[in-house]
């Protein structure tokens, strides 16, 4: 016979685990066998209809938190960057491999801009390495309130950033999301600190968070949004001041006119205070670890 479920200390209610097993010791007969039967929060057909949107919404938001609060994480680093932005090898791999791909049909315009898109990869893979850099950097900080390394969780800068955490042998945090295609964590999360979400919103709450400091590298539409999006909350002062540092200058100013901007009066010269440029590793880690620094956490 199963042993009666047990109930813990001071709990006047015993509980939902122990009633999900006891759910299960069920006669078998049609009632039974009914869907409606099934307790709520084990139906998954019912916890995944449109109309359960606020609680999915609620328990998206309360899982991360409940359990980096039990890994005792409290500050971060935030590193934002394109899952596109390759290894040195890798890059280097794909160079040669498109290279050799044109050499056999040189009139082939789809092969010619291969090249020029991996040779690209091949240059901008040194943001790669300033990511992987940076992550054991700011991995090194082991005073009372350590800073972990956060990003998305998938490739390209975000693991980068992840590796130099899991070089350094400190946990790192990732953070991805559901997509309609392949989408996995990359293998420098930390397996208890890998957290996947539906829904963009939620997830980049919880990117922030805990933020003390925000890097952005160059990257896409993904990077953008969550870059623009910290920054207006700053700007509105819906959430403290934290230095937002984009990497790479050269970059943000081809793609970004944010003095254009100014000029158009769309926003203030003062916005421009809101973020600064760094070109290294080593850059970036001066500012955050100064501004940690100089402030309670």
């Amino acid at each position: 016979m199963p042993s009666k479920p047990s109930k813990p200390k001071n709990r006047f209610f015993i509980s939902a685990l122990d009633d999900a097993r006891s759910a299960r010791l069920v006669v078998d007969s049609p009632q039974c066998r009914s869907s409606s039967y099934r307790l709520a929060y084990q139906d998954e057909e019912f916890l995944l209809r449109d109309e359960l949107r606020p609680v999915r919404l609620q328990l998206e938001l309360m899982k991360p938190e409940l359990i980096l609060q039990e890994n005792h994480i409290e500050s971060t680093v935030v590193i934002f960057g394109s899952a596109r932005i390759p290894d040195p090898d890798s890059a280097e791999a794909r160079l040669v491999s498109a290279e050799a791909e044109h050499r056999k049909n040189k009139n082939d315009a789809a092969l010619k801009q291969k090249v020029d898109i991996a040779r690209k990869g091949l240059a901008n893979s040194k943001y790669y390495e300033e990511a992987r850099r940076l992550g054991g950097l700011i991995s090194s900080n082991t005073g009372k309130d350590m800073l972990v390394v956060i990003t998305g969780g998938g490739p390209g800068i975000m693991e980068a950033a992840n590796r130099g955490a899991h070089e350094a042998g400190i946990p790192s945090i990732g953070m991805n999301i559901v997509l309609p295609y392949e989408q996995t964590p990359n293998p420098y999360v930390t397996p208890e600190l890998a957290f996947q979400f539906h829904y963009f919103a939620v997830r980049k709450m919880h990117l922030l968070m805990r933020a003390k400091a925000l890097v952005a590298f160059p990257g896409g539409f993904g990077t953008l949004d969550e870059l623009f999006e910290t920054l207006t909350l700053i700007q509105t002062q819906k959430v403290a001041a934290i230095p937002v540092l984009l990497f790479g200058k050269q970059f943000w100013d081809r793609v970004i006119n944010f003095n254009t901007l100014v000029e158009e009066g769309t926003i203030s010269a003062e916005d421009l205070d809101l973020f600064r440029y760094v070109e290294t590793a080593e850059d970036a880690w001066e500012i955050i670890s100064d501004v940690v620094a100089s402030s309670s956490f």
